[in-house]
């Protein structure tokens, strides 16, 4: 009972129905109201929506649209609740994005197969998708998922002002490990190290993914440059007591990684790029005077 359904419908007798056919099987929520919808939508998005088309304020075409509108959104599958009959209401439907009609009077059996349906493809999307963003050997996010977290998180932080922090972090001599043990090695080493530095990423909306060869990024949203030094330090001792042995290396005799943070409020004054190129310059001044350290750079 993993999936959750979201019900809006603003008579509390056919929220009553649907929710006695599918809360044996799955998580249920329910709303008569479209904005509180939409709010629960963005705080938690659920796996599908049951959308009455016709309530007071705004119909549930309006919201479908707003939906389908939102790139977090979009992909969920609505099938609106509707007494209309008429092809073209069906239609119209379909054209703004909903995948199927439940029409009233409501039969519980039909309703439990086609959200049965649907929630199954559903899953398989979500499954195709979850492959698409995650690094084959390591098993963490990779670029494409980091890009599209990093866009979201970035403008969450222009709205609500709080502090977002990047650290950008490189395996250091790691040409001269994989030279000198192989790539075989040099794959192992990158799937510990990405384990380390994921167990110090504690926080659900924090994310670590594979930048690219030996390099790491992590997204800390809501974390001021004090608090992602701490955890920079952290993931650099996670490393550490994982003792990957690496003779070839001048910094020490076991992996370490470099890193450059930045920490900031987002803003339209800057561009995510220029975030990024600012770890980028960190990192590379933490390569240069030592390596095994972090170094913290901000926007004058």
């Amino acid at each position: 009972m993993d999936q959750r359904i979201l019900i809006v419908d603003d008579e509390k007798i056919i929220i009553n129905i649907l929710r006695g056919a599918l809360q044996s099987d799955y998580l249920i929520q329910a709303t008569k109201n479209s904005d509180k919808a939409l709010e629960i939508v963005a705080e938690s998005p659920p796996d599908l929506i049951l959308l009455d088309i016709n309530m007071p304020g705004m119909n549930g075409y309006e919201v479908c649209q707003k939906l389908k509108s939102s790139e977090q959104t979009s992909d969920i599958p609505i099938i609106f609740i509707t007494a209309a009959s008429e092809i073209a209401d069906q239609v119209k439907g379909f054209e703004m994005g909903a995948v199927d009609y439940i029409t009233k009077p409501i039969i519980p059996a039909i309703v439990k197969i086609r959200v049965q349906i649907h929630l199954k493809m559903k899953k398989q999307q979500d499954i195709l998708a979850n492959l698409a963003t995650i690094d084959g050997l390591t098993q963490i996010p990779n670029r494409r998922r980091f890009d599209d977290v990093f866009e979201r998180e970035w403008k969450r932080g222009q709205r609500n002002g709080k502090t977002l922090s990047l650290i950008l972090m490189d395996i250091d001599h790691f040409k001269k490990f994989n030279d000198n043990y192989g790539h075989q090695a040099g794959d192992d080493c990158l799937i510990k190290v990405a384990a380390a530095l994921t167990s110090a990423c504690r926080r659900g909306t924090d994310l670590l993914a594979r930048y690219g060869g030996e390099e790491f990024v992590s997204i800390l949203p809501d974390t001021d440059s004090e608090e992602a030094v701490k955890i920079a330090g952290l993931m650099r001792k996670k490393l550490e007591l994982m003792n990957i042995t690496h003779e070839f290396s001048s910094t020490a005799d076991f992996v370490t990684i470099s890193q450059g943070i930045v920490s900031i409020v987002p803003s339209k004054q800057l561009t995510i790029n220029q975030v990024i190129e600012m770890s980028d310059s960190g990192l590379y001044e933490a390569k240069k005077s030592g390596r095994n350290k972090a170094i913290v750079k901000t926007f004058d």
